[in-house]
């Protein structure tokens, strides 16, 4: 995970009280609910650029921050490779 977006995910987490945010940091437990977790969507893709996969947008995505950032990851990779947004293996 990149300052960046962890910079992005803070404002969203208001129970989070200073402590690192790491991989297995439980987003619910730090108190996003749905309604911030559609506002943290947006505002990630905002700041990256990028258009997150609607069938990765669930409750398992959202479960922890390492698990939002692997989709980030994948859409910055997916952008990269010049599919725009789409996995590779199915362009």
């Amino acid at each position: 995970m990149d300052q960046r977006f962890i910079d992005v995910l803070t404002p969203y987490l208001r129970f989070h009280n200073g402590e690192p945010i790491g991989p297995d940091s439980d987003l619910r437990a730090l108190g996003l609910d749905s309604m911030q977790a559609i506002e943290v969507l947006f505002a990630i893709e905002d700041a990256f650029g990028v258009a997150l996969p609607d069938d990765a947008m669930n409750d398992t995505t959202f479960a922890t921050a390492g698990n939002l950032w692997k989709e980030v990851q994948a859409a910055l990779t997916a952008q990269n490779n010049g599919s725009g947004g789409v996995p590779v293996s199915a362009a």
